[in-house]
């Protein structure tokens, strides 16, 4: 035909219009489906181009809480590292900020108090001072320094015998400074060093101390338990330095049920402006128990809810 080329001039031209005609098809497939993987991609939070597999995990969420994400982690190994230990345990840990409180162990469980009531006779005694119901004269003072620095014992019997009634500071106790579980044990004298309670109670009276006692006075007690001694270096006080933690401890050999056995107790402050509220006992189980591990436990408890090193570093006290 006139004007048409021959045909073996024809069907290469049309071989080479299929080849790139499929070339094209090819190439706009392949930008389609780039496009829809990026766009899968985006979706996931990947970037375009990135080596996500249809197989990778979903990325763990965490759901809105009083605390982040990462807090709740420590206190789940926190609650891991409690649940190892025999005996009863308890810890409370107070957000001053948020007012969120986490607890863990066995809250209701009452326990040895060892020393850490020492602090609620200091708040009375300064409470009682300032309303002029008593006078601290220097000699009272020095007394009161020795009892929050190493926890002096006869410092604290002295302090007890001259200003003490038992019944009314245990009232207090209870009513004003929110330790409704403490009491004394039956069948030992009523002071001091024959007090049981709850990590909940300790942690009461800390709030206080920091959210209602008077100013001058919380300065005081602040000061005395970030200034403690080395027999006091454990417990609340493995929060870290950066977190300038104020601690006062207890730990004593109680009998219970006839059987001897050691206790540890702390309580104490953490965070900027005195944020956390922390307080952890430990009654330990009769047979194979030191002081040792009761401080070591607290410790560690400790250094765990706040991402500090564990085995926490740890100052082990005499029995005084």
């Amino acid at each position: 035909m006139h004007g048409s080329d021959p045909p073996h001039r024809r069907r290469p031209r049309s071989l080479a219009g299929l080849v790139a005609f499929a070339v094209v098809v090819i190439l706009a497939g392949s930008a389609i489906v780039w496009l829809g993987l990026g766009r899968d991609r985006a979706t996931l939070g990947q970037p375009p181009g990135s080596a996500t597999t249809a197989s990778t995990a979903p990325e763990h969420t965490c759901e809105p809480g009083p605390w982040d994400c990462a807090q709740r982690t420590r206190f789940e190994a926190a609650t891991a590292l409690m649940t190892k230990q025999t005996g009863h345990i308890n810890m409370v840990v107070r957000d001053r900020q948020t007012g969120a409180v986490w607890s863990a162990g066995e809250s209701a469980y009452i326990i040895w108090a060892g020393s850490t009531p020492k602090l609620a006779v200091a708040t009375t005694l300064l409470e009682q001072a300032r309303a002029g119901e008593i006078t601290l004269d220097s000699k009272a003072q020095s007394q009161l320094d020795a009892v929050l620095a190493v926890s002096n014992n006869n410092a604290a019997d002295a302090l007890w015998n001259r200003y003490v009634h038992p019944v009314t500071l245990m009232q207090r106790m209870r009513s004003l400074y929110g330790m409704k579980t403490a009491t004394y044990v039956n069948g030992f004298p009523s002071r001091w060093g024959f007090i049981k309670c709850t990590s909940s109670d300790l942690a009461a009276l800390m709030s206080y101390i920091l959210d209602t006692l008077n100013a001058e006075d919380r300065a005081y007690l602040i000061h005395a338990m970030r200034t403690v001694g080395a027999i006091q270096k454990w417990g609340v006080w493995s929060a870290g330095a950066s977190l300038r933690p104020g601690v006062k401890g207890g730990w004593s050999q109680e009998k219970d049920a006839g059987r001897t056995h050691w206790i540890t107790a702390t309580v104490g402050f953490a965070g900027p402006d005195e944020r956390y509220v922390v307080a952890a006992m430990y009654h330990q189980l009769p047979g194979g128990d030191t002081i040792e591990h009761g401080v070591q436990v607290l410790s560690d408890l400790v250094a765990t809810v706040f991402g500090a090193p564990v085995p926490a570093p740890i100052v082990v006290p005499d029995n005084q």
